[in-house]
């Protein structure tokens, strides 16, 4: 059972739940149902870290592919550009075709990395809006608990 199931059999037994006489406001509920849906969810959280984990993991690797495939690409600009200025004759086109590609190596390694920090961004803040809704349910749950003592 996923975390979101269980807090909306949570919002499920306080529907159900009978007010208390003169006080509408108050609810009389299953103690020991909502203190399992309450373990469920601390033995559910495990999991949705370890995903959260897992994403920034990728996202990390990413990265890191990004950066090697860069570094290749540059080096191997490098490499042509050095080869074309050993020969004399065509120096300075050499040097012209070496800083073009270069800086389209170094355009595309920029590319390369902001298309990674953008995944990257975008998973953290869909994991992030993901566990703020989850704290603030859980939060909601505990204030109309507390509510009720």
């Amino acid at each position: 059972m996923s975390i979101d199931e269980i807090l909306d059999e949570m919002d499920e037994l306080l529907d159900k739940a009978s007010s208390v006489p003169l006080m509408a406001h108050k609810k009389v509920i299953d103690g020991e149902r909502l203190r399992e849906l309450i373990n469920d969810v601390r033995l559910n959280m495990p999991h949705e870290l370890k995903e959260a984990k897992r994403i920034e993991f990728d996202c990390q690797r990413i990265m890191n592919e990004a950066k090697a495939n860069a570094e290749v690409i540059i080096r191997k600009a490098e490499e042509r550009a050095a080869q074309i200025v050993s020969k004399e004759a065509i120096v300075v086109e050499a040097k012209k075709k070496a800083v073009d590609m270069i800086t389209k190596a170094q355009q595309t390694a920029k590319n390369v990395q902001k298309t990674a920090t953008a995944s990257l961004t975008k998973m953290l803040t869909e994991t992030e809006t993901f566990y703020t809704k989850n704290l603030q349910e859980i939060k909601s749950v505990k204030n109309r608990i507390s509510a009720q003592k």
